[in-house]
Formats: structure tokens, sequence, C-alpha cells
């Protein structure tokens, strides 16, 4: 986490700290510049979230939860903006699920691809799969087609935080379940997705992890999941009158 000047008596300590993970990691060459845009635009949503994980959340991470658990070839697919501001919790939630960690970027870049990497094998990860140029997924033009043997291209689940909504709808036509985690309930990514959690991603991760850890023990069954209803909940959320 980088030093800030910020108080935690500020009443956007936790926004402008969010913030600062995501200049961090453009200085570290983890994040794009596109980045800094994308996340902007997610914190407005939160805005109209209230900045709080509301029951359509809780109910979407238990059942992200279940269906990681009960996956035979789980990945978690990692971009800048995810490493940047969650590498550690990426990291216990592939722990915590036996899920496989891949890189997978929009804007083609080896030398980010690796500083992803990087940051995520010093937040604790173990491995961690790189694209390469032999294997691609199909339905997918662009350099995210690009996908390693052993994860994304096997993976029967695969959970894609800030995913692209091109790359999320290719994702499903090869077959698998997508599980996102996106704060725009109305993105293509999170209707295309079977099972999308409407949250801020910092704030949601480790409720994820938690709840897969207690999915472990318990090995629920996939639960059903009505995804539209859920979105749907949270759009009238967000347009619902505010009190003055």
């Amino acid at each position: 986490m980088p030093p800030s000047d910020v108080p935690p008596t500020h009443p956007r300590y936790l926004s402008l700290l969010t913030r600062e993970r995501i200049v961090a990691g453009v200085e570290r060459g983890v994040t794009s510049l596109h980045g800094l845009i994308a996340h902007g635009r997610g914190e407005a949503f939160d805005y109209l979230l209230g900045e709080c994980t509301h029951s359509f959340a809780q109910r979407a991470i238990a059942a992200a939860a279940a269906a990681l658990q009960s996956a035979r070839h789980p990945v978690i697919s990692v971009n800048g903006n995810a490493c940047a501001l969650a590498a550690a919790d990426l990291v216990a939630l592939a722990q915590a699920t036996g899920a496989r960690l891949e890189v997978n970027i929009f804007h083609t870049s080896p030398a980010r691809e690796q500083a992803i990497r990087t940051m995520l094998l010093e937040a604790g990860a173990l491995d961690v799969l790189m694209p390469g140029q032999t294997h691609a997924i199909a339905h997918i033009d662009h350099n995210r087609k690009w996908v390693h043997p052993e994860g994304i291209l096997i993976a029967d689940v695969v959970c894609v935080p800030l995913e692209d909504g091109d790359r999320c709808e290719a994702l499903v036509k090869n077959g698998k379940q997508v599980i996102t985690i996106d704060l725009n309930p109305l993105s293509r990514t999170a209707r295309t997705a079977q099972i999308t959690i409407v949250d801020n991603l910092t704030r949601c991760l480790p409720l994820l992890v938690e709840a897969a850890l207690e999915a472990a023990v318990v090995r629920p069954p996939s639960m059903p999941w009505d995804n539209q209803a859920a979105l749907a909940e949270a759009e009238a959320m967000m347009r619902a009158p505010r009190q003055a």
C-alpha cells in the first residue's frame, strides 16, 4: 500500500486509498493508463451503491463461492486493475478454492504481464500462469484470446473481476461458467456472466474468500442463481430516490 497523506478521518478515506493503489499500479507498470479511466467509471457506480455491500451482492458471493468450490478446474483471470487493487485477496481466493491464477490483459504488453505476475508472487502466489501465443479461445480477435493450456483453455469455471464485455461473451461461448465482479449492473459483462457480484472489488473479495473457505467445509452443491433478477435488484437500488 503506498504511503498516504489522507487521514483516516477523511470522509473519502477508503476511496482515496483505492485511487492510490491504482496510481501505484500505473507507476509500477501493472496497470495501464486506460485502467485509470475504467476505475473512475466504476467509482461513480459505487457512489450509487452507497459504497456498501448489499444483500444482492452477498447472495451472489455465496453463489460464486459454491460454484468455485464445485468446479473441476477453476481459474481466476487477473488483469492490471484487479492486481493493483487486490493482489493479496486474489491469491487468498485462489488458495481457498484451489483455482489457478492466470494473467490476461487487453493492451498487449509482455512487460506489464510480467509485472502483474511478479506482484502476485510477492503477494504469496506459488504459481501464476501466463498467456502464450500457442493457445487461444474462440470468438475473440484481440490479445485477450491468448490463454495458457493448463488454465483458462481447459477451465470449467472462470472468475474474471473487472472484465471486458467481449471477452466475457467469448468465455461463455467457449462453454465456461463465468463469475465476474462489476459495479455496473448494466454492463455487457454483468449481463453476460452467469454470476455477477455487483460490488466494489476491494470490498467484496475478502467476503468471497471467507465464503469460499466456509463452502470448502460445507461443500454445498452449486445453488440455483437468477443473475438477471439480481442485476435488476441492483439497478433498482441505484435508481431509488436518495434522502436529502
